[in-house]
């Protein structure tokens, strides 16, 4: 009988990780959609005692999840959500998924269907370092949050931290919470405001809910 694949924990959690655990309220019912091999749903299982539950488009993504005992199932961020019932949990997470989206405002319509609120991570294209790259170099940025050639990439809807934040007015989506983490994984600030933030700011996570 073939084994499952299974996820092997890392050492150190990643600071993204751990800034949208930070979010959270213990024992919340969570939904993690793009949720790769699970190790987020997992971190937030065992540190916060949530009710996990996960959606995740990779046939083996789904498999490491469920051989880890994760509540997952296959699906599409763009086009399965609406599967999902009205306020089924408080908290809707994308994390470092929204680029590789069809129809990114559609989707962050259903997370606020589904969530209470919702909890959105993404790589900011609009950081000195991507930048630098268009600037000088004059070929698609790679850096530490954009890791992948742009003929392989799954992303395609780059955004910037003031798009997004542009899209959320338009939406009429109160932003509870901003955390801006810069190049070196460290945390920049609490606030997405400025130009400082827009230029500086490499991953950007937004707790969101309706107005």
């Amino acid at each position: 009988m073939n084994q499952q694949p299974k996820f092997t924990p890392k050492k150190d959690v990643r600071v993204d990780w751990q800034l949208i655990a930070d979010m959270i309220e213990p024992k919340s019912r969570v939904l993690d959609v793009g949720c790769d091999d699970g190790q987020l749903l997992a971190h937030l299982m065992d540190t916060k005692d949530v009710d996990g539950r996960g959606i995740e488009l990779s046939q083996h993504g789904v498999n490491i999840c469920v051989a880890n005992g994760l509540s997952v199932v296959q699906g599409n961020a763009d086009t399965d959500l609406i599967y999902y019932p009205d306020g089924g949990f408080d908290y809707a997470i994308l994390s470092q998924t929204l680029q590789a989206t069809y129809q990114p405002h559609v989707v962050l319509e259903q997370l606020l269907r589904v969530g209470r609120r919702a909890i959105v991570s993404f790589p900011n294209f609009a950081n000195w370092r991507c930048r630098y790259y268009l600037a000088l170099k004059g070929r698609m940025p790679m850096t530490s949050a954009l890791d992948v050639p742009w003929y392989e990439t799954p992303n395609i809807h780059f955004c910037t931290l003031r798009d997004f934040t542009a899209l959320c007015d338009q939406m009429g989506l109160t932003i509870e919470k901003s955390v801006i983490v810069n190049s070196a994984g460290k945390v920049m600030t609490q606030s997405h405001t400025g130009p400082i933030a827009n230029l500086l700011g490499a991953e950007c996570i937004f707790m969101l809910s309706r107005s």
